[in-house]
């Protein structure tokens, strides 16, 4: 059954969620689940908070940043992030996001690669990665579906307040930004809606602002010169 981004959204929030099994190279307790109201049915992910490995840099609770990740990228207008709830599931509360069908052979390093025509996609993950300063961008965390529609999945390591951007997507570094994404980023300059800010703490919340800004101010995307700024593993 095709859903529009409502009719997800509405499932992953009223649903039954039924548990199929762990996913397989996961740090933290993940899950594929079957989500079922009435004769409606779709996969989910769900990451139960009681699942995750202690961090020192990240309080408990990251399906918080994964539900202020997907609350970003729709204000921000990037349909980059799948439909995302929070809910009380079958081990406990975690956040439940819409399963991408996608090609898993597929991922950044190969979509960069053979398909310039969705390196305009692949900047808008760049700079989506920027604003919410994600930790943790891994080429397997950018997916295709049939649709040639390119998402990005796995943001509980995003808006620390102290910038820790690390990332794959270093292709574009030094590259004007276009104008259209810098509009984008100028919406949240501007006020970072209150959907995001109830999920993090107030110092986190003010980051969020000051890097859209930044990007206003210079919209340049950044370099790594280091070389070390990359996640572990890359895919």
């Amino acid at each position: 059954m095709k859903h529009d981004r409502a009719a997800q959204r509405t499932l992953l929030a009223r649903g039954e969620i039924d548990v199929e099994g762990r996913m397989p190279w996961s740090s933290n307790a993940t899950f594929l689940v079957n989500v079922t109201c009435g004769d409606d049915a779709a996969q989910a992910i769900y990451k139960p908070t009681r699942g995750e490995r202690p961090l020192w840099d990240f309080e408990p609770g990251l399906h918080r940043r994964e539900l202020a990740a997907y609350h970003l990228s729709e204000a921000m207008g990037l349909d980059l992030v799948p439909p995302t709830v929070i809910r009380d599931g079958p081990l406990g509360e975690g956040s439940l996001q819409w399963f991408v069908d996608a090609d898993h052979s597929q991922h950044y390093f190969t979509i960069h690669e053979a398909r310039d025509d969705l390196h305009d996609r692949l900047r808008a993950v760049a700079l989506f990665d920027l604003i919410a300063n994600n930790t943790d961008r891994k080429s397997g965390h950018v997916l295709i579906d049939g649709d040639d529609h390119v998402w990005g999945i796995d943001h509980g390591l995003c808006f620390s307040a102290d910038f820790k951007l690390r990332t794959v997507v270093w292709e574009f570094g030094g590259e004007t930004i276009a104008e259209d994404l810098v509009t984008l980023a100028a919406r949240i300059a501007a006020a970072v809606p209150l959907e995001i800010a109830a999920l993090l703490a107030d110092d986190e919340v003010a980051a969020i602002a000051e890097r859209a800004g930044w990007v206003v101010e210079h919209p340049t995307f950044p370099v790594d010169s280091s070389g070390r700024r990359y996640p572990w593993p890359l895919v």
